[in-house]
């Protein structure tokens, strides 16, 4: 008996930590109403890092706002969301050229799905040899997509040069993307393609954009804590000052 139930136990053990790792490649949380964020990962100097995106599920179909970044996960997404919503994904929209944003854009756009970046991120994909999206956008621009409308804004140069928001005005939902650090975030993590100078101002005008967002989701931190916007302001404000001096 004593045999058998550590075997039990064994294999208990073995596949809930086996479950754990697979769980680890695709993870899709409940935000609000139609609005749900999908985590993927990827491994960035030696660590495991989560890259969270967005879905808006609407009567027409399904919005993507940016790609998942483990490409062993581009069709998995696309067959989670038929699996629990019995819908496609139509559309998708990349925020910056970074390779954790754009690297479904070419598979989605052969699956079918209408791809989207700003005329500014193309040119920097181009330049960097990163995925393209089919459709450009040359301004900030309202989707009406079903029941559900929604607006891309570009705020200035900050994490990247091209990076823009996605606003719900009235949902009060802002998909921030890596523009917006977490509130627990020590520093705005990779500046290699950084404005530091113009980061704060950036950030004022998202903040000045949505100032009463009740939904804050960011890429790389927990986005349940609705101060990441503020504390991303002081952060690059700090970064601005030392960067100065």
């Amino acid at each position: 008996m004593r045999t058998i139930t550590t075997i039990t136990i064994f294999l208990f053990s073995f596949t809930a930590i086996y479950g754990q790792r697979e769980n680890q490649k695709l993870q899709i949380a409940h935000l609000t109403g139609d609005f749900y964020v999908y985590t993927t990962f990827n491994t960035y100097k030696g660590n495991q890092i989560p890259a969270n995106g967005m879905y808006l599920v609407t009567e027409n179909g399904v919005v993507l706002f940016d790609t998942p970044w483990d490409t062993t996960q581009f069709q998995p997404l696309l067959d989670s969301i038929k699996l629990k919503h019995n819908k496609t994904v139509i559309l998708c929209i990349a925020t910056h050229w970074h390779s954790d944003r754009t690297e479904g854009l070419e598979y989605y756009r052969q699956q079918g799905i209408k791809t989207y970046t700003t005329l500014l991120t193309d040119e920097l994909c181009k330049k960097n040899n990163k995925k393209r999206a089919e459709f450009l956008m040359t301004k900030d621009t309202v989707f009406n997509i079903g029941q559900y409308a929604f607006e891309t804004y570009y705020p200035g140069e900050g994490h990247t040069a091209d990076n823009i928001i996605v606003w719900f005005s009235k949902e009060k939902i802002l998909y921030g993307g890596c523009l917006i650090k977490g509130a627990d975030a020590e520093d705005l993590g990779y500046l290699g393609d950084a404005n530091v100078s113009e980061y704060e101002t950036t950030l004022k005008s998202v903040q000045k954009k949505c100032p009463d967002a009740k939904f804050i989701i960011i890429s790389h931190s927990d986005w349940n804590n609705i101060n990441s916007l503020k504390h991303s302001i002081e952060l690059a404000k700090k970064l601005k000052k030392n960067y100065h001096q």
